[in-house]
C-alpha cells in the first residue's frame, strides 16, 4: 500500500549506528573524567549480591536521562534503545525503569541519602578548591512540589506534595544542601540546622560570609548565630506586634524616611525577645494600588529587611533582592529544566533519594557550564544548550577497534574545544 505524504521524501530504514544525542556525549565524558561513577560505586551501598548493578550503573544514566531531558524513569527507555551513543560511553547496561524505581526505594531504605550527600559534597570541592574565594554567600528557600502520592501530606499552599529546602551559593549558583521535607513541614522549622548543615559541606579552608533569606528565616536563633559567626545577614523581616510597633514610632516623625522609589524608606535598631543581639530593621512604605471602584486606601503597606550588613538602606535592599536571581530563578532551573517538579516513587524517601540525585545533575551542569563551555554559554538554562549542543545529530564509526563519533562540520571545531577543556579539567 502507497501512503500519501505532504513533503516529497522517502522514509527507510538503515543499520548504521546514529544518535541524536551526540552532544550528550560531550557531558558522558565530562562526567568520566570528573570521576563520578567511582564516587558513587565507593560511597553509595553495595548489591546484595555479586550478580547485582553496581551503584553507578544507575546513577549514570539518570544523569544523562536528566541532562538530556527525560522527566520520568519510563525516559530512560530513549538511552536504552540509543545503540550509538551508549557505545560511544561504554553504556553497556541500562537498567529497566521498574528496575530504576526499585533501586530508588532501595537506597531510600539502606541510606543512600547520606551517601548521596558526601558525593556531592566531593563534587563541590571541584568548583570551590580551584579559586582563591574565601567566604560564599548562602541562599536559603523552600520550594513545593505538587505530587498526589497516597503518603504524601498537604502543604500550607493546598496541595498534597513535599517542600525541600534548598541553599544556593550565590557566587557560582551551586546547591550547596538540599533537604527534602514532608508537604505538611513548615517552611520556616529546622532553618538554623539547614544552615549549619550547609556550613559542614564547604572545605575546611571556606566559610559562610553573608546569609540571605525570606522571612522564613526571621529567627532569633538564626540572627544570634550570624552575629556569633560573624555572618553579614539580609533577612525578610515580619510584621509582628514589636515590629509594627517600631515603624509607627519611626513614623512619628518624616525626618526619617526620605523617598524611594515609588514609595519611602525608613530604618531603625530592633531586636526580639530573648535575642543577645539587636539589628538594623530597613522599613520600605509603599502606598497601597488603587481599588477596583477607583478609591486610594489611606494606609501604606510595609516590607521590613533585618540587616546586619553597614550599607546604605538602598545597597542592602539591592542585594537583598537578588534573591530573586541566585535562589529563586536557580530552583526553577532545577525543577523544571531538570525534571524535579514531579517525584516518581510513592515513599518519601525513594523521592529523597531522587530529588538529591537531580541535585547532583544540576550541579554537575554548573561546573560543565563553568569551567568548560565559553562565557557566552554561561546565563543560558540547561534548555537552550539543549537544543544548541546536546541534541545534535551524530553517526558511529567502529574501524581497526577506534571509535570515531561522525558530525556536521560546523560542530567540529566546538566539540574538539569542549573535548580537550574537559580534558584540562579532569587533569587539573
Amino acid at each position: 500500500m502507497i501512503h500519501q505524504t505532504i513533503l516529497p521524501f522517502k522514509t527507510e530504514i538503515t543499520d548504521e549506528r546514529l544518535t541524536s544525542h551526540a552532544g550528550l556525549i560531550l557531558f558522558g565524558e565530562f562526567v568520566h573524567g570528573l570521576c563520578v561513577n567511582e564516587l558513587v560505586d565507593s560511597y553509595l551501598p553495595k548489591p546484595r549480591s555479586n550478580r547485582g548493578f553496581k551503584p553507578s550503573t544507575y546513577l549514570y544514566p539518570l544523569l544523562l536521562m536528566l541532562h538530556g531531558g527525560g522527566r520520568s524513569l519510563e525516559d530512560i527507555r530513549e538511552l536504552r534503545l540509543d545503540s550509538g551513543f551508549r557505545k560511544v560511553l561504554s553504556l553497556k547496561k541500562v537498567p529497566s525503569p521498574d528496575a530504576f524505581g526499585n533501586w530508588l526505594r532501595r537506597m531510600g531504605d539502606k541510606g543512600g541519602l547520606y551517601s548521596l550527600l558526601e558525593v556531592n559534597r566531593r563534587i563541590l570541592e571541584l568548583e570551590l578548591e580551584k579559586n582563591k574565594r574565601r567566604g560564599y554567600t548562602l541562599d536559603i528557600d523552600a520550594t513545593g512540589i505538587k505530587a498526589e502520592k497516597f503518603e504524601a501530606f498537604r502543604t500550607y499552599k493546598g496541595y498534597k506534595g513535599y517542600m525541600p529546602i534548598l541553599g544556593h551559593i550565590a557566587e557560582n549558583g551551586m546547591v550547596l544542601c538540599d533537604e527534602f521535607r514532608e508537604g505538611n513541614d513548615s517552611p520556616a522549622s529546622r532553618n538554623l540546622k539547614f544552615i549549619k548543615h550547609c556550613e559542614a559541606q564547604l572545605p575546611k579552608d571556606k566559610r559562610l560570609k553573608y546569609l540571605r533569606s525570606d522571612s522564613t528565616a526571621y529567627q532569633g536563633d538564626i540572627i544570634d548565630y550570624c552575629e556569633d559567626n560573624d555572618i553579614k545577614f539580609a533577612i525578610g523581616g515580619k510584621l509582628d506586634e514589636s515590629v509594627v510597633t517600631a515603624i509607627k514610632k519611626l513614623s512619628s516623625d518624616s525626618k526619617n524616611w526620605k523617598d524611594y522609589k515609588e514609595g519611602s524608606i525608613g530604618e531603625t535598631v530592633h531586636t526580639m525577645n530573648k535575642n543577645r543581639y539587636s539589628f538594623r530593621l530597613i522599613v520600605i512604605s509603599r502606598p497601597y494600588q488603587v481599588d477596583v471602584f477607583g478609591d486610594v486606601n489611606p494606609r501604606n503597606k510595609h516590607t521590613v529587611i533585618a540587616t546586619s550588613r553597614t550599607e546604605s538602606p538602598e545597597e542592602v535592599i539591592a542585594w537583598y533582592n537578588q534573591r530573586s536571581d541566585c535562589s529563586e530563578n536557580r530552583i526553577k532551573e532545577l525543577k523544571i529544566g531538570f525534571g524535579m517538579e514531579r517525584m516518581p516513587c510513592g515513599q518519601f524517601k525513594a523521592n529523597a533519594v531522587f530529588f538529591r540525585i537531580g541535585v547532583i545533575a544540576y550541579n554537575i551542569y554548573k561546573l560543565f557550564v563553568n569551567n568548560v563551555l565559553d562565557e557566552s554559554w554561561w546565563k543560558h538554562q540547561v534548555q537552550t544548550l539543549r537544543w544548541r549542543l546536546y541534541q545534535k545529530a551524530g553517526k558511529i564509526v567502529s574501524h581497526a577497534g577506534q571509535i570515531a563519533l561522525k558530525i556536521n562540520d560546523y560542530l567540529y571545531e566546538q566539540f574538539v574545544r569542549i573535548r580537550h577543556r574537559t580534558w584540562e579539567f579532569a587533569m587539573g
